[in-house]
């Protein structure tokens, strides 16, 4: 089926938010895809086709600030990033809106909250808040949400020098970070200088205690990252598990480490592996 682009819902602060829906033929789940900060859906073309062809039906907005809902909010490709009025609660509370619209339009198929990096401390956050709306989570690129556990600054530091483009985190693929550059809805900001410190910080948190209680059933949850990713990395991913684990009391929790992978898993030169581990993780749950 054809795609839906451009489609759009006004937040609680008047600000449109620009989303997309991949149709597959017979769906047998729904995915809500979160993307990182600095960049939009249309980075994930690769990765929404696989999950289409799957039989997944995928819900993909460009988040507060971000891509297309950026340009309309901020007129101004320099302003790219910039969450606006109502910060990063704003940002969280109009992905929750969005989970909100897929429930009503997709009643009965279950829904899979994918997000990459800062999408997947979105992701973390809206289980938290709503553990019953969600019935998989998977996170690419994510850690355990403690200053002592994520690392923002210098992510390019492993590779700096004086050819580097200061984007060499991203992906071993110097193509992936070529293009990311001339990428007119990107921006390379930093977090800090996007979010501040204050709202930068609303990032932090730990898994919901008795969260598998208040969902009323056991979220599966797939963690995938890169070995060589700087933003968190295997330790902090592990650490992240063990904690969902403990203090959620989640038990169907599976992870995936990348060796030689950066930051994009899913932009990676493995990203076919990738998204075939993917794949076959949802299999195992959500059988077509």
């Amino acid at each position: 089926m054809p795609s839906e682009r451009d489609l759009h819902f006004v937040d609680d602060h008047g600000v449109e938010i620009v989303y997309d829906v991949h149709r597959a033929d017979t769906p047998r789940g729904v995915v809500q895809l979160l993307h990182g900060v600095g960049e939009h859906a249309g980075r994930y073309g690769a990765l929404i086709d696989a999950l289409v062809g799957a039989g997944f039906t995928v819900y993909a907005d460009d988040h507060r600030g971000h891509g297309r809902t950026g340009m309309r909010q901020h007129g101004d490709a320099a302003k790219l990033g910039r969450l606006g009025v109502g910060g990063h609660r704003a940002a969280v509370a109009a992905c929750a809106q969005l989970t909100r619209i897929i429930r009503d339009a997709n009643p009965g198929l279950p829904l899979i909250l994918l997000g990459h990096s800062w999408g997947s401390f979105l992701a973390q956050i809206l289980l938290n808040l709503d553990p019953a709306a969600y019935d998989a989570v998977i996170l690419s690129g994510s850690g355990l949400r403690t200053p002592t556990s994520l690392n923002f600054l210098p992510l390019n530091a492993r590779w700096k020098g004086p050819d580097a483009t200061g984007v060499e985190w991203l992906s071993t693929d110097a193509a992936v970070g070529r293009a990311f550059l001339d990428d007119p809805l990107a921006t390379d900001v930093p977090i800090q200088k996007l979010f501040g410190v204050v709202e930068g910080a609303r990032i932090y948190g730990l898994p919901r205690r008795g969260l598998r209680a208040a969902a009323g059933h056991d979220v599966p949850v797939l963690l995938m990252v890169g070995s060589d990713d700087p933003v968190a990395g295997p330790l902090s991913v592990h650490r992240l598990a063990r904690a969902y684990r403990d203090r959620a009391g989640l038990e169907d929790i599976t992870t995936l480490v990348y060796p030689g992978a950066r930051h994009e898993i899913f932009n990676e030169v493995q990203q076919a592996q990738v998204r075939a581990d993917l794949l076959a993780w949802l299999d195992r749950r959500f059988p077509a």
